[in-house]
């Protein structure tokens, strides 16, 4: 859709009459995943205003938004078998879960928007597989496509092997295709060179949670809204989670600590109620942060000793199943040797003896006031009337993607030691940011990752570091902006381009024969063939550099499933048909599967996403996905696993899914000592996990994070912005009307009219130093931005520093730049500048370094720096329709 195309607002839909069909699906968008009800009838009729005339059962007009009330961003007209139906999406108002009452974001709202319409500008949907020759995207048929895919595919894996061949995939686009693609990958092809949307390895998210036991998504809904004070770490839930924050945490009296460097809509109700801390955090330092809290905690008696006595592992219980053998995983080689893992008494005395837990020094380390440190740690921890206050913590991208490993380490055990972890409003947890639809096939290719930590220990596969050094040879992208969402966004992108359309081998025609050659040529001549699936043209992937593009069908279009946050699993019901020949990925991977010969043995054979629905169970059962009692259930009564969950609607079921007295039974919150019923019943399967917590001996481990630590500190004083260049550090992150890279809301009028650009929010001290006003094009560049090359493997401690790296020659320089749209406002702390975190002509990535934290494998993504420079004014300073300019903190 063109920027410059105006939003005219419609003033009459439809609608839907008393026999409308109506089915039952949730968000498609942020982690929460609201549920929505979906009425569909065909063009030609339509109800009458009376509540006796509709389907809604209520009397229009009316003025009550949160009841039956439908906007025109809730309406669309789509093709149902064949013939053209209305249809609306609107939050369901007899939700008891999750969204109760219908309540819902905006991101939500505009889910009829979302349809494919052609007479919208939905029509960029991509409808049918093409081929690139001479440049141009062609159409073809899935037969030519998947044929061509495996006969260069066959080739390369027979002279390159396996590792040659990569996939980079969402981790959360539903069961069915992600279970489909695993297989594919880890299973048949035996490839360790996977990748999820979010990362450059297979490798943890919040690691330090993981590392004390914690699962990141062990808490419920309810715990948010029965815990009494939140401490919110590097999030702010009405952004990125509206409904928990408007449903689940703004009743009340409860009291929020907002660690974040932008005064966002939240953190600005929360102050103004005179319930909100806001702690304008130096980018970073959180594990600085924690351990002062600790400290005051610990010297103010104020810890929950309780709590500690009982699920706090004792000296030999921290090393509980250590030591024997080779340590061959992440976790394990980070526990192992006695860094990181302490009992309580040893906790205690590392918090004691670390300078940057003095209260002034901490200060300075992290740019806050001694005396709001001081407040939040007497809310998170001082007893009132002998009562400790029930504090839970979240902790989200802020935390974990600037110090990956101490960060969220130092956080699990800041929550462990007020008493958090496992019981009803006091909880740990990330708050998370794409659904959970991400069911692994196994397949064991890990182990094949030619990478390993100092000691000889398996680390997770960097395929953003393989595709560098040339080694990819074949790359099938699954719904992803690879480029954008990676560090050096430039470098990658141009690293890319130079293997693909760079290479001098292009296929000039049709002919199958012929496109084998010349790709075989290319990957002997150290290039690379590259396959994009998507619903949209892919910036620039789809668009510049893949030889086939798969048009993939998507929410509405089949029969999917996934959990939200709570771990709340729900059938995402089809309701519309896919455009053209646009086909689920599941189908796609079955077909490609099939030219690989792949099927021989009966695999791949589905005929239906329930299919791989009930196959991809029993690969979830030791997990907190666990749904395989649900399909057991649906088969004892002889209906399809599908089946049995529709009949569940909007409320569906909490997994791990248990059984009781013959009744499938959710789980509310994990480790959980509530949870432990004694004897399993039917399928369950006995998951220690549910009623302690994930550790060998059940209890919580605390773990150290010093701050000096050579793995994160070299890296974090090399990245710091330079004085003497004029730079700030330049993050990002996520707004509230948006989602992810804009890919639908740019075809959304009301939404892409609000945001037709990216943006950049520059504190006014930082815009009047450069000239800079709101309105103004500003360019922001770093010249300075460090990619790790080499070095996958370490031998001795040191080897992974990133001083040791510079030392080496593992490290190469490149530059970064894009340019946004400049909004000057105080929410932001001086010295920070933030952009959205993903909008794929303006990568803030770019200025961005790839240089992987050493613990985890994981990039530090919010830590960027430039100059910023005004480079024009643009049309939105005087255009006052589109591209507000307002601060966001309006209460």
């Amino acid at each position: 859709m063109s920027n410059n195309e105006k939003h005219i607002a419609v003033d009459r839909i439809p609608l839907p009459p008393k026999d409308a069909e109506v089915l039952t699906t949730a968000c498609d968008y942020c982690t929460i995943a609201c549920g929505y009800k979906v009425y569909r009838w065909p063009v030609g009729k339509e109800g009458g205003p009376q509540a006796s005339q509709n389907a809604l059962k209520a009397d229009f007009p009316h003025q009550a938004m949160m009841t039956s009330w439908v906007s025109p961003a809730q309406y669309n007209v789509v093709t149902h078998k064949g013939k053209k139906h209305h249809v609306i999406v609107v939050p369901d108002k007899d939700a008891t879960v999750v969204n109760v009452g219908g309540n819902h974001s905006i991101r939500g709202g505009t889910l009829g928007q979302k349809c494919y319409n052609p007479d919208t500008a939905t029509r960029e949907r991509l409808t049918s597989p093409m081929i690139r020759v001479n440049g141009k995207l062609t159409p073809v048929s899935w037969d030519l496509a998947t044929e061509a895919m495996a006969d260069i595919s066959k080739y390369i894996l027979a002279k390159h092997g396996e590792h040659a061949w990569a996939i980079k995939m969402y981790s959360y686009q539903y069961f069915e295709n992600t279970y489909a693609i695993t297989k594919l990958g880890m299973t048949s092809v035996g490839t360790p060179s996977i990748a999820p949307h979010d990362k450059c390895a297979n490798t943890n998210d919040a690691t330090g949670l993981d590392d004390a036991g914690i699962d990141s998504f062990a808490s419920s809904y309810q715990d948010w809204g029965d815990c009494e004070v939140a401490f919110l770490s590097g999030v702010d839930p009405y952004e990125t989670k509206t409904t928990l924050f408007t449903t689940w945490m703004m009743p009340g009296d409860k009291k929020f600590i907002f660690v974040t460097p932008h005064k966002t809509m939240g953190v600005a109700w929360a102050v103004s109620q005179g319930r909100g801390l806001w702690l304008p955090i130096n980018l970073g330092t959180d594990s600085v942060l924690h351990m002062a809290l600790a400290r005051i905690i610990i010297e103010n008696n104020w810890q929950d000793q309780a709590f500690i006595d009982q699920w706090i592992a004792k000296p030999w219980e921290v090393d509980a199943g250590y030591g024997r053998g080779t340590r061959n995983t992440g976790w394990q080689w980070r526990t192992t040797w006695g860094n990181w893992q302490s009992d309580w008494a040893d906790y205690k005395k590392f918090i004691l003896a670390q300078e940057e837990s003095k209260l002034d020094v901490a200060a300075k380390i992290t740019g806050l006031k001694a005396e709001d440190i001081q407040k939040a740690a007497e809310w998170i921890a001082k007893p009132v009337n002998g009562k400790a206050p029930k504090t839970s913590f979240m902790c989200e991208k802020g935390n974990y993607w600037s110090n990956n490993y101490m960060n969220t380490a130092s956080f699990a055990s800041l929550g462990l030691i007020c008493g958090a972890g496992n019981r009803p409003g006091r909880m740990i947890s990330r708050g998370g940011g794409h659904q959970r639809g991400m069911m692994g096939a196994g397949g064991g290719s890990g182990w094949l990752s030619p990478e390993k930590y100092p000691g000889r220990r398996k680390k997770d596969f960097n395929l953003d570091r393989w595709l560098m050094a040339g080694e990819v040879k074949f790359a099938w992208v699954f719904g992803t902006t690879w480029v954008a969402a990676m560090m050096a966004s430039d470098a990658l992108g141009n690293r890319m381009k130079e293997l693909t359309v760079g290479n001098p081998n292009q296929i000039t025609s049709l002919d199958r024969a012929a496109i084998f050659e010349v790709l075989k040529k290319r990957v002997d001549s150290g290039g690379m063939v590259m396959v994009d699936s998507d619903i949209y043209p892919c910036e620039p992937i789809g668009t510049e550099f893949a030889d086939f593009v798969l048009p993939a069908a998507t929410w509405g279009e089949d029969d999917l499933t996934r959990c939200n946050s709570e771990r709340r699993l729900r059938l995402y019901a089809k309701f519309y048909d896919a455009p053209g020949d646009a086909k689920p990925d599941w189908w796609a991977v079955a077909k490609f599967a099939d030219k690989m010969g792949y099927t021989a043995d009966g695999s791949y054979n589905w005929q239906s996403s329930n299919d791989v629905f009930e196959e991809a169970a029993r690969f979830g059962r030791g997990g907190v996905l666990n749904y395989q009692p649900l399909v057991v259930k649906a088969q004892e009564m002889g209906i399809k696993g599908h089946e049995l969950l529709r009949t569940m609607g909007t409320t569906g079921i909490q997994t791990p899914i248990r059984v009781r007295d013959g009744k499938l039974v959710g789980t509310q919150r994990l480790h959980d000592p509530a949870n432990n019923w004694g004897d399993m019943e039917n399928s369950e399967v006995q998951l220690r996990f549910l009623y302690a917590f994930n550790t060998h001996s059940g209890k919580a481990i605390l773990l150290k994070s010093p701050w000096k630590f050579a793995g994160w500190y070299q890296f974090f004083e090399a990245v710091k912005p330079r004085a003497e260049k004029n730079e700030i550090w330049v993050t990002n992150g996520r707004i509230n009307e948006t989602w992810q890279s804009g890919f639908d809301d740019r075809r959304k009028p009301h939404l892409n009219q609000r945001w037709p650009d990216n943006f950049i929010i520059i504190n006014p001290a930082d815009a009047k130093k450069r000239g800079i006003e709101s309105g103004d094009w500003v360019e922001i560049h770093n010249d300075t931005v460090y990619v790790q090359t080499g070095q996958p493997q370490g031998v001795l401690d040191a080897d992974l520093t990133f001083n040791q790296l510079m030392k080496d020659g593992h490290i190469k320089v490149a530059e970064g730049r894009f340019k946004a749209v400049a909004i000057v406002s105080d929410e932001i702390k001086e010295g920070v500048a933030k952009s959205n975190f993903n909008t794929p002509k303006s990568m803030a990535n770019s200025v961005v370094s790839a240089v992987p934290d050493p613990m985890t494998n994981n990039y530090r993504y919010k830590l960027g720096r430039g100059t910023l420079t005004k480079v024009g004014e643009s049309e939105y300073k005087t255009d006052l329709t589109r591209m507000s300019l307002k601060p966001r903190p309006i209460v």
